[in-house]
């Protein structure tokens, strides 16, 4: 049971840090600069390794040497991410102050379906332990064909969450401002925002 409250402690602490990024420091939207990128990164580091240092205190040198190296495989393979967020703004045409809004959101997503998946992946799992074989044949096909397929271009319209997306929301052409939900006519419409939230939830 203790194991239980210490994940929903450490969930909770994550979530609050977020939350004072996204509606204190950052409520205004803003162009974020290289300046403040990098301080921002600094900070969220600092906060990691104090993070590892309570790991150490309370369970020990190799308890904290894995978190480290999760962190840093994590942070390493996060850079690749980079190129992604990159190539849907420019698709997308995302004013550069609208972002960060974005970015943040987007990541929330894809941390709530991951989450999802998580939980329902390990109950199929805990009832029908076979089901692991084909998840593994899936991952592996997925492999080959990664190191198979041809360079190509990518077009997020063609995204099967973008697809399914505007399927069930109206969304606008343009961009009204940094809100996600906008008003017209009497009918309600996703702003162009929310389908790149979309679509950057899907890649993560």
């Amino acid at each position: 049971m203790g194991n239980v409250w210490m994940w929903v402690g450490f969930n909770c602490l994550v979530l609050l840090l977020i939350s004072i990024d996204l509606f204190v420091f950052h409520r205004n939207s803003h162009e974020v600069k290289m300046k403040e990128a990098l301080t921002w990164s600094a900070v969220w580091i600092t906060l990691a390794m104090i993070f590892n240092v309570g790991v150490y205190s309370w369970f020990g040198q190799e308890a904290a040497l894995q978190f480290f190296t999760g962190y840093i495989i994590e942070k390493s393979l996060s850079v690749d991410n980079l190129f992604v967020f990159l190539m849907v703004f420019a698709y997308f045409k995302v004013p550069p102050k609208y972002q960060h809004k974005i970015l943040f959101w987007g990541i929330i997503g894809a941390l709530v379906m991951r989450a999802i998946l998580i939980v329902v992946g390990a109950a199929l799992i805990a009832e029908f332990h076979w089901i692991i074989y084909i998840f593994g044949g899936f991952l592996v096909l997925t492999g080959i064909r990664m190191v198979f397929q041809e360079e190509e271009h990518v077009n997020p319209e063609k995204n099967i969450v973008i697809k399914i997306f505007r399927r069930f929301f109206p969304v606008t052409e343009s961009y009204h401002a940094d809100n996600f939900f906008v008003r017209h006519a009497g009918k309600l419409y996703s702003g162009h925002a929310s389908t790149t939230i979309a679509c950057c939830s899907d890649v993560l």
